[in-house]
């Protein structure tokens, strides 16, 4: 196993001599968000079902809207019969305002912006609100982007701060959050790229425990005297690529399915976990995703554990993942994709799963004799997205744990399936008006596993959607930016949770007969409106009024938000 371990490493690093590659946070959203407006409008593509996208991916794509939308002197040996597309004041402002936080990442032979000077594009970059400057342009402590900046010709980074606070209030109680850090990403040379992203948590009430459902993400708590919680994340990879793929070791959260409110095969829910990752974008039909991935069982191996002085070692089974995800673009703004993934434990690294293109179920079946008791979890997916009709975003994910074609004529029983089907539309009535509308079900055993080791799951945190196993949502939303930067919005939320399954997988009960939400035991009905406002990049005030209706289990959610409440959040947050 050590020599396969080194193998490895052998192979990464002879990798990452061949490109730069740093990944931006999924809780960026307002960067997301503005790439998929552009998606939408038709002026970049975008394959949008595998999240976080790098930093240099964001930069293209930002500088083909800017030229696409003739924001900057074309050079003169271009056609003149491209197409033009027109944005708006807000979105043109937008575009300037983000082309700001990615000049790291700008190629020395990217064309000029209207009123670029030469000389800084050969020596360095301005920054708004610059506080200090050397003799040469390649150093800056600025305010847009927050942070220490430093870039010459062979090295780049930047350091950023990291803090913000959510003060959460209504006739239940109040409740707080607060969290600082910091961030580092660089590069050197024109080969290599690295980031690490470290920040401390306190909460006065654990708002996004495991059994939860919210979208919030999860975190490792230690619990206080006084019932708070603390505790940290850490996120950070090395990552090398060359122009038609990446490959990198990172510590992270990913995100796989399209959807406005909770991934349905991988949501970024549970705590980040390391992983290896390859992407290869050979050409412009084909885009390929692969992870393998070192997951927390949280179920202790009696076995391995043992006394030491006294106090007892707790060792946990080993769990891993290996997931992969094709992708087909057999015409400009649809996106195909097809996906497996398989959860192992009980032993070490196997490098069958290493194989980025298998099918890990067929693989592992031959490889455990067809036991259940002795394989492994795997799951199957498939996402469609749609971007052909100017403006609309159409969109269906589904995730299969298992299926059988032998139920579809059977009402009473029930394939282990996860759907999530909606669309969004831009500029809808008005260019700075957006709707989306989303519908999500998913049958009861489908993130389930009878064996504690295989589930889909991490630090007990479910990989799939936030509401579960047998759990159905309508979410409808409408969103206004009228200025750079100033998003309100408005949404109505749907959820209904049934029954836990509390059966035996083995006990001889028709585990495929569990109806569907045959008993509420939580359902939540709310109307949110918010605002938000990015006064720089990475940076925003945020508040939120939340008229919600949560009934059933308290322990589905804090106790403070059960019942029929009106809950005012504000806050802000610096960096990521």
């Amino acid at each position: 196993m050590k020599g396969f371990l080194l193998i490895i490493s052998l192979t990464l690093l002879s990798f990452i001599t061949f490109g730069q590659v740093v990944y931006e946070d999924i809780n960026n959203s307002a960067i997301y968000e503005f790439l998929d407006e552009l998606a939408n409008l038709k002026i970049i593509t975008l394959n949008s079902a595998v999240k976080p996208y790098s930093r240099k991916f964001i930069t293209e794509k930002l500088r083909q809207a800017q030229k696409a939308c003739n924001l900057t002197n074309l050079p003169t040996y271009q056609p003149t019969n491209l197409p033009t597309y027109q944005l708006n004041n807000r979105q043109k402002k937008e575009l300037l305002f983000y082309l700001q936080d990615f000049q790291l990442e700008r190629n020395e032979k990217d064309t000029l912006a209207v009123g670029e000077r030469q000389d800084q594009l050969a020596e360095g970059y301005k920054y708004k609100l610059e506080l200090l400057s050397r003799k040469r342009q390649s150093l800056a402590l600025a305010l847009n982007p927050l942070g220490l900046h430093y870039r010459d010709r062979l090295f780049t980074f930047s350091l950023r701060p990291i803090l913000g606070l959510q003060y959460m209030v209504n006739e239940n109680g109040s409740a707080f959050h607060r969290w600082w850090g910091g961030s580092i990403f660089g590069y050197i040379g024109s080969n290599f790229g690295f980031y690490a992203n470290l920040r401390d948590n306190n909460e006065s009430v654990p708002m996004a425990k495991p059994e939860y459902f919210t979208e919030a993400q999860g975190g490792v708590y230690k619990y206080r005297d006084d019932g708070g919680v603390d505790y940290s994340e850490m996120r950070g990879g090395i990552v090398g690529s060359v122009n038609w793929g990446s490959l990198g070791i990172m510590l992270d959260r990913v995100a796989w399915g399209d959807n406005y409110h909770g991934a349905n095969i991988f949501s970024g829910k549970a705590p980040a976990f390391p992983y290896i990752q390859l992407h290869l974008n050979p050409v412009k039909w084909f885009d390929f995703n692969y992870i393998h991935g070192w997951l927390n069982s949280n179920v202790i191996d009696s076995s391995r554990s043992y006394y030491t002085n006294g106090e007892y070692r707790e060792v946990f089974r080993n769990k891993f993942m290996a997931a992969n995800m094709f992708t087909f673009i057999p015409w400009k703004g649809l996106n195909l994709s097809i996906g497996n993934s398989i959860i192992y434990s009980d032993g070490d690294l196997n490098p069958l799963y290493f194989i980025p293109f298998l099918f890990f179920n067929a693989a592992d079946a031959v490889k455990n004799n067809y036991s259940n008791n002795a394989g492994s979890n795997s799951q199957l997916f498939f996402n469609i997205s749609s971007r052909q009709i100017k403006r609309l975003h159409l969109y269906i994910s589904l995730f299969i744990d298992e299926w059988k074609s032998s139920r579809l004529l059977k009402p009473d029983y029930n394939n282990f399936t996860s759907l999530k089907a909606g669309f969004s539309f831009s500029d809808l009535f008005h260019k700075n008006i957006s709707v989306t509308a989303e519908y999500t079900r998913t049958q009861p055993m489908t993130y389930l596993h009878y064996i504690p080791s295989t589930t889909f799951a991490s630090n007990d945190y479910s990989l799939g959607n936030y509401l579960r196993e047998n759990s159905q949502e309508i979410y409808f939303m409408v969103s206004w930016r009228p200025l750079r930067g100033l998003l309100l919005s408005g949404s109505w939320t749907n959820a209904v949770h049934g029954d836990d399954v509390p059966y035996n997988y083995n006990a001889g009960y028709m585990v495929d007969m569990i109806p569907f939400i045959k008993n509420k035991t939580w359902q939540n009905n709310s109307f949110e409106f918010s605002s938000r406002y990015e006064f720089v990049n990475n940076g925003y005030f945020f508040i939120q009024f939340t008229n919600g209706n949560r009934k059933g289990d308290v322990g589905f959610q804090p106790e403070f938000m059960h019942g029929q409440t009106n809950t005012l959040s504000t806050g802000i947050n610096v960096g990521f």
